[in-house]
């Protein structure tokens, strides 16, 4: 399982995630088209390698006119939405991100989400930053990402609405439920940006998981502080997974232990419980599934149930706790036997569907198509999406 582990010894920025990032492999070039596919006048993105207390690191600068423009959060999904490089689920997460800024400045500027109108992470450089590590991220394919505490500076800061305290209004909305770590330095390590990350794609904090190295990323902060580098390290490798006990199994029919995490609900509408379900897929998340149930008094209910691997487990009680009425939550360990899959492509004569192909038992194989995949290739070509699967599967 591809793990990642972000070292936010001195916070987090947008620039920092993508300095590490494109250090750790992911190339430039994909970060520029996905950027320039966004239209956005005289934005463009440059590389530097730099050296913060004596450590090298990569600094990425999203290089953009000085604008004084306030754009609300509509105007800013309506910008992505029509960029014709992102993919569809790449639209959605930055569509996420962006949504939870706009949550946050709705409840501290007592708005709805509809009157907010962003300023700094609704300028160009931010909406360049979170795209292009939507897309980052996305390249990387990692099962899980998970973070150590994060500092966010002490002293004041500049925004639009006057000198702050650190960390920001927006910021700390953004950080509520992740842990901080204390920082005696008078600047601000934590941006909004970069809480809005870290909000979205780690499910876990703590110390680096069991896991073999494979790459490190270090991206570079702005300044160079006198106390400490101004740099953040993406650690990227392999995780060591649990042994098992169970008997001898097909070098391709692997054993891990894993969590199941439970919670009766009989008083949440289709509403909350739908969007309760969309949030629960994070990082390390298996299955996230709803069971009729029926309660005393012959209420009816449904059981939910996530399954996950331990490094979830804390992302995925705060998300119930937070998304759904529930006041507590069953959780147990399970004994988990999957297939070796691998990424693979069938040529049809519409052409390729990507999916995955999993090794049975007795070494034969399955391939199964991504949905996704599958439906953009049908509404293409205005053909049945059953036609696509049973082409790629061998039943025409």
């Amino acid at each position: 399982m591809q793990t990642g582990y972000l070292d936010c010894l001195s916070g987090i920025s947008g620039d920092m995630m993508l300095g590490a990032m494109v250090d750790a492999g992911v190339p430039l070039e994909l970060l520029e088209d996905a950027i320039r596919s966004l239209h956005l006048s005289g934005v463009s993105l440059s590389e530097e390698t730099v050296r913060r207390r004596g450590f090298r690191a990569v600094k990425i600068h999203v290089n953009a006119p000085h604008e004084h423009a306030h754009r609300h959060l509509s105007t800013i999904l309506e910008i992505i939405g029509k960029s014709s490089v992102l993919t569809p689920t790449q639209k959605t997460t930055a569509g996420r991100l962006f949504h939870r800024v706009a949550e946050a400045e709705a409840k501290v500027h007592g708005q709805s989400i509809e009157q907010v109108h962003f300023h700094e992470v609704g300028a160009v450089d931010s909406i360049a930053d979170i795209v292009a590590t939507v897309v980052g991220l996305d390249f990387l394919k990692l099962d899980s990402l998970t973070a150590s505490p994060v500092p966010t500076g002490c002293g004041t800061v500049q925004i639009a609405h006057g000198t702050c305290s650190v960390p920001a209004p927006a910021t700390a909305e953004l950080l509520a439920g992740v842990p901080i770590a204390p920082s005696n330095v008078p600047f601000e390590l934590t941006t909004p940006t970069g809480a809005a990350i870290l909000a979205e794609f780690v499910n876990s904090y703590g110390p680096i998981p069991a896991m073999t190295i494979q790459k490190i990323g270090i991206g570079a902060g702005t300044k160079d502080f006198p106390e400490q580098p101004n740099i953040l390290r993406l650690i990227l490798g392999e995780s060591v997974a649990q042994p098992s006990t169970a008997g001898t199994q097909p070098s391709h029919v692997h054993e891990e232990t894993i969590w199941k995490l439970e919670t009766n609900l009989d008083d949440v509408s289709g509403e909350i419980l739908g969007f309760a379900l969309e949030k629960l897929w994070i990082p390390a998340v298996l299955d996230v599934y709803t069971t009729p149930i029926q309660m005393k008094k012959g209420r009816p209910a449904v059981t939910l149930t996530v399954l996950c691997r331990e490094e979830a487990v804390q992302g995925v009680e705060r998300i119930l706790f937070m998304e759904t009425p529930t006041l507590g939550i069953r959780k147990s360990r399970v004994d988990r036997t999957y297939l070796k899959r691998e990424s693979h492509a069938v040529a049809t004569p519409w052409g390729k569907v990507a999916g995955k192909t999993a090794t049975l038992p007795d070494g034969s194989q399955r391939f199964t198509p991504e949905y996704e995949a599958a439906k953009s290739i049908a509404e293409a070509n205005r053909i049945p999406l059953q036609t696509i699967y049973g082409k790629v599967r061998g039943e025409e």
